[in-house]
C-alpha cells in the first residue's frame, strides 16, 4: 500500500512537472514557428537561385523579407478585423481563419506585378548607381522597416507597414547618396497624410453612424426602417468594395480606368441592393422592435467587409514586405539597377504566407486593441467603420493622396467613438432641458469623465507611434546601412 501511495505521489509530481513545461513552453511556440518559416524561406530562395557567393545576399534578403512579411500580418491586418471581433460579429478563431484565407488570395490573385524600387520615388534612381550600393539600401530599408514594425507591435500601436517602408528607404538613401537625392516633396506629401486621412476617415465613418442613428435607430418603426435602409447600405457598402477592389486590388489581373471602375461599383451596388432586400426582409421577420435587433442585420455585411479589405490588403501591402527582396533579386540577376522590377512568383509566395501566418501568431494581440480597447464597437458601429475606411481610400486615390490603410480604419474607429461622446452628450443636455434642469446639472464634470467612450492613452499612443514611424524607421535604415556597408567593405 505504501508503495502505491508513493507511486502516486511520483505521478502527481510528472504531472505538475509536465504542466510547468507547458506553461514555460507556450510562449516560445510561435517565436519557434516564425523562425521555422524564416528558415524555410531562405532554403527555397537557395533552391531557386542557387548555391553561389552573389546568391548570399538573396539567400539573406528572403530572410529579412520573411520576417517583414510576418511583422505586416502581426501588425496591420489587425484593422481589418480588429471591428468585426469587437463587435462579436466574428470570434478571434474565424477571423484569423477567414483574414489568413483573403489575404493569402489578394496577394497571390492580385498582388502588384510590378513595383518601383524606390519606393515610389521616395529616391531617385540615378542617384545610387552603383547595383552594391544599391543592395545594401535595399537590405537595410528591409531589416529598419521590419524591426520598427515588430517594436510598433510589441507596444501595442497600429502602424502604417507603408510608411515604415517608404521611410526606411529614405533614411538608407540619405546615407548612401546624401539629402539631394531623397524626394522630399513626395515625403512632404505623405507627412501631410497622417493628418487628412484618418481625420477624413474618421468624419465619414461618423457620418455613416449619424445617418443609421438618424434614419434606423431612433424612428419609431425601428424594423420598418431597417427593412428600407438596411439593404441600401449593403447596396453602397457592395459597390464600394467592388470599386476599391477594381482600383486597387485587381491591377495584376486587369488595368481599370477610374471610370469604369466606378461603372462596375454602381453595377455591383445595384445587384447588392436587390439580392439584399428579399434576405433583410427574411431575417426582420419575427424580430422585436428594438436596437438589439437592429444589430443582427448588420452581421453578415460586415464579415463581408472584413473579409473583402484582408483581400485588398493582401493585394495592395504584399509588395511593402517584398519589394525590396524582388529589387535585390533583380539586381543579382541583372546586374543593374532599373527603375522598375517584376515580383517572382516565389517572392509573392513569401510575402502571402508570411502575411497570413504573423496574423495568425501574433495577430490578436491588435486585434483586440483595434476592436474593443479604443472604443466599444457593435456590428453597425463597426459597419461605419469599415465602408468609411473604404470610400476614404477611394476617395483619396482620386485625389492623387498617399494614405495608409492603417490610418483610414484607426481613424474611422476614432471618429466612431468620439461622435458617439457629442452625440451621448447633446442628448443627455436635450433630456436635461426638457426636465427643466440647468445647463450645469444635466451634466455635471464628474459624471462626463466618466462617460468618455474613447479611451484617450490608446489615442496618444497610436497617434506618436504613427508620427515617429518615417524618421524612426529613416534612421534606423541609415544606420544598419551604414553598418552593412562597414561589414562589406
Amino acid at each position: 500500500m505504501t508503495r502505491w501511495k508513493a507511486l502516486d505521489k511520483d505521478l502527481d509530481r510528472i504531472g505538475a512537472l509536465e504542466e510547468g513545461a507547458l506553461f514555460v513552453s507556450r510562449p516560445l511556440v510561435a517565436p519557434g514557428l516564425a523562425l521555422v518559416f524564416i528558415v524555410l524561406a531562405a532554403l527555397v530562395s537557395a533552391l531557386v537561385i542557387g548555391f553561389s557567393h552573389s546568391a548570399l545576399i538573396v539567400i539573406a534578403a528572403a530572410a529579412v523579407g520573411a520576417y517583414m512579411a510576418l511583422n505586416i500580418g502581426a501588425n496591420d491586418v489587425a484593422n481589418n478585423m480588429g471591428p468585426a471581433v469587437g463587435s462579436n460579429a466574428l470570434s478571434m478563431g474565424w477571423a484569423l481563419a477567414i483574414a489568413a484565407v483573403f489575404e493569402t488570395l489578394g496577394a497571390v490573385l492580385a498582388g502588384g506585378e510590378v513595383v518601383a524600387t524606390i519606393s515610389a520615388g521616395i529616391v531617385a534612381p540615378g542617384a545610387v548607381a552603383d547595383p552594391q550600393v544599391f543592395i545594401w539600401l535595399m537590405m537595410a530599408a528591409l531589416i529598419a522597416a521590419a524591426v520598427w514594425i515588430n517594436l510598433a507591435t510589441l507596444l501595442g500601436a497600429p502602424v502604417s507597414t507603408t510608411h515604415s517602408v517608404v521611410g526606411a528607404v529614405a533614411g538608407a538613401g540619405v546615407a548612401a547618396a546624401g539629402f539631394a537625392a531623397v524626394n522630399w516633396a513626395q515625403l512632404g506629401a505623405i507627412a501631410a497624410s497622417w493628418i487628412t486621412s484618418p481625420a477624413l476617415a474618421g468624419m465619414v465613418a461618423a457620418l455613416i453612424l449619424a445617418f443609421i442613428k438618424a434614419r434606423i435607430m431612433y424612428v419609431e418603426d425601428k424594423l420598418a426602417a431597417a427593412r428600407l435602409w438596411v439593404p441600401v447600405l449593403i447596396g453602397v457598402m457592395a459597390g464600394t468594395f467592388a470599386t476599391y477592389l477594381a482600383m486597387m486590388g485587381l491591377s495584376r489581373i486587369w488595368a481599370v480606368h477610374p471610370l469604369a471602375a466606378l461603372v462596375i461599383g454602381l453595377g455591383v451596388g445595384l445587384t447588392g441592393w436587390a439580392v439584399a432586400q428579399p434576405l433583410v426582409q427574411r431575417q426582420a421577420a419575427g424580430m422585436e422592435n428594438r436596437r438589439r435587433s437592429l444589430r443582427r442585420l448588420f452581421a453578415a455585411p460586415l464579415i463581408l467587409s472584413a473579409a473583402l479589405l484582408s483581400f485588398a490588403h493582401g493585394a495592395n501591402d504584399v509588395a511593402n514586405a517584398v519589394g525590396p527582396l524582388a529589387a535585390i533579386v533583380q539586381i543579382v540577376r541583372s546586374g543593374d539597377v532599373v527603375a522598375a522590377v517584376l515580383i517572382p512568383a516565389w517572392v509573392t509566395g513569401i510575402g502571402a504566407i508570411g502575411i497570413s501566418l504573423g496574423l495568425i501568431l501574433f495577430g490578436p494581440k491588435l486585434i483586440r486593441l483595434v476592436g474593443t480597447e479604443i472604443t466599444r464597437l457593435n456590428p453597425m458601429r463597426a459597419y461605419c467603420v469599415a465602408l468609411g475606411a473604404a470610400l476614404t481610400v477611394i476617395l483619396a486615390s482620386w485625389m492623387g493622396l498617399p494614405v495608409s490603410t492603417t490610418h483610414t480604419a484607426v481613424g474611422a474607429v476614432f471618429g466612431v467613438g468620439f461622435y458617439r461622446e457629442w452625440h451621448t452628450a447633446r442628448r443627455r443636455r436635450a433630456l436635461g432641458r426638457s426636465l427643466g434642469q440647468a445647463p450645469g446639472e444635466a451634466d455635471p464634470p464628474e459624471e462626463h469623465r466618466r462617460r468618455k467612450l474613447v479611451r484617450r492613452s490608446h489615442v496618444v499612443t497610436v497617434v506618436a507611434a504613427w508620427v515617429v514611424t518615417v524618421p524612426a524607421s529613416g534612421v534606423l535604415a541609415a544606420a544598419v546601412f551604414l553598418a552593412l556597408r562597414g561589414l562589406a567593405g
